[in-house]
């Protein structure tokens, strides 16, 4: 008789290879540390040849971003909407909360630490992160803004660059800089400051 289970395809066992990958990078970095972290240990984590992963990541700034990316696949366009419950000032709060709670995240906060050394120090790589994720994530924001101004919750002449600089530059040098406590009410400052400034 034909033995008809099913062996696993090429592709399956590259998709597979790739994911052990991604996963490795980021408990390394969380382990030790960008600076320790080789592409050797990857490999030896991920139970792959180091060939393997330079045919997939021409550097390992690459494979950073790339392991950092991959924890929000598999989301559509639509994964990356704030949320619209006509309360502009609600739906800041909720995000501003959950974005200082990533950051006070160890496990989150050190690869997206390393990244941003990472990015401050290679052009290409800073392109690569506005290009996949910056920059959708920051239109996202805008359309939310867009929607405020339209409802009157916001001025309608308001620089929308500007208001998303307000709003989260402060938060980003803290984090940084870790020159203070990343908490809720620090989240609701920075959406009062940032509301009373570009109110109609």
């Amino acid at each position: 008789m034909p033995n008809n289970s099913k062996k696993p395809t090429s592709s399956r066992r590259s998709e597979n290879s790739r994911q052990a990958i991604l996963a490795a990078t980021r408990e390394l970095i969380s382990e030790v540390g960008y600076g320790k972290v080789a592409i050797e240990s990857i490999a030896a984590r991920a139970g792959v040849g180091k060939q393997t992963i330079y045919r997939w990541w021409p550097s390992k700034g690459a494979l950073i971003f790339d392991s950092i990316l991959a924890l929000s696949e598999g989301h559509d366009g639509e994964g990356l909407a704030l949320p619209d419950t006509g309360d502009i000032e609600a739906d800041l709060r909720h995000v501003m909360r959950a974005t200082v709670a990533e950051f006070a995240d160890a496990e989150f906060e050190k690869p997206i630490r390393t990244l941003t050394t990472e990015i401050i120090n290679d052009p290409e790589l800073a392109d690569q992160y506005h290009q996949k994720l910056g920059g959708p994530v920051e239109e996202a924001k805008k359309t939310r803004l867009r929607s405020a101004q339209q409802a009157g919750q916001l001025a309608p002449e308001a620089n929308l660059d500007l208001v998303l600089e307000v709003l989260y530059a402060p938060l980003f040098q803290r984090w940084l800089y870790r020159s203070g406590p990343l908490t809720d009410e620090y989240a609701d400052a920075l959406v009062d400051i940032t509301l009373k400034a570009f109110r109609d």
